[in-house]
């Protein structure tokens, strides 16, 4: 079982879009893929027509009270189930805190669940937290969607610094360009500049387009309603880069 988390320090990226359809597209080649919302927000949870609630929130989840695999819920497509997001997850680096080794206590949950799935995508919240950098810890690659703009740049640094800092290279970091415009010369600026001096960025870069919007009103993977445009088309490149890099291709 591989375990991918989409994480951003910044918000508004394209984070959630990209474990939606980027878990679609696992399932949809015969993976068993489960999405772990771990985002209070829930928007994975809207996207796959869930209502966001976990029974006893994440105090209960976290103590144990419950396997994971108790709390997993379909979706309608095939082989891609969903562990729901849960207004309690605001509170979540709380009850991690105080539990003993919380990796420890991620890996204890985790774990069943290799019986049962390929991949386990992990949603996360945009914040640097004890959750997050658990999940640094268990995951085995961070996908970071970067919108090419000077902002989001600045939290990429923030997050290769933490990940420094902290001494977590064993992760394979995963970034790539996300919400592209190309009739913005400063998008194509950084586009061209970053690679230069981050050359292990993935190739891929997922436009700016209302297909991904339109997300939110068909919640569904782009590529189950827009299958031939550029967006879907960016999104099964990037799967398909992304296996390649992790060697399961």
């Amino acid at each position: 079982m591989r375990i991918l988390a989409t994480y951003n320090l910044k918000g508004g990226v394209g984070k959630t879009a990209t474990a939606v359809n980027l878990a679609w597209l696992a399932a949809s080649e015969g993976a068993r893929v489960l999405v772990w919302d771990m985002d209070p927000q829930g928007a994975a949870s809207f996207y796959f027509r869930t209502r966001p609630k976990v029974k006893g929130g994440s105090k209960a989840l976290l103590r144990g009270k419950h396997d994971l695999d108790e709390l997993v819920v379909g979706t309608e497509y095939d082989n891609l189930d969903l562990l729901p997001a849960d207004f309690s997850y605001r509170h979540m680096d709380a009850h991690l805190k105080d539990r003993n080794r919380p990796v420890k206590q991620m890996l204890r949950l985790l774990r069943p669940l290799s019986e049962n799935y390929d991949y386990v995508f992990l949603d996360c919240a945009p914040s640097i937290s004890v959750v997050s950098e658990t999940v640094f810890k268990v995951a085995d690659a961070l996908l970071i969607p970067l919108i090419p703009t000077t902002l989001s740049l600045r939290t990429f640094y923030q997050i290769l610094d933490f990940l420094e800092r902290k001494k977590l290279r064993h992760v394979e970091l995963l970034p790539f360009f996300s919400m592209v415009d190309r009739r913005k010369k400063l998008h194509n600026q950084i586009i061209e500049e970053l690679p230069a001096k981050w050359p292990r960025m993935l190739h891929t870069k997922v436009p700016y387009a209302s297909e991904i919007e339109k997300m939110g009103v068909n919640r569904a993977a782009v590529g189950d309603y827009a299958r031939s445009t550029p967006s879907a088309v960016a999104y099964r490149a990037l799967w398909n880069e992304v296996k390649m890099r992790l060697g399961l291709v």
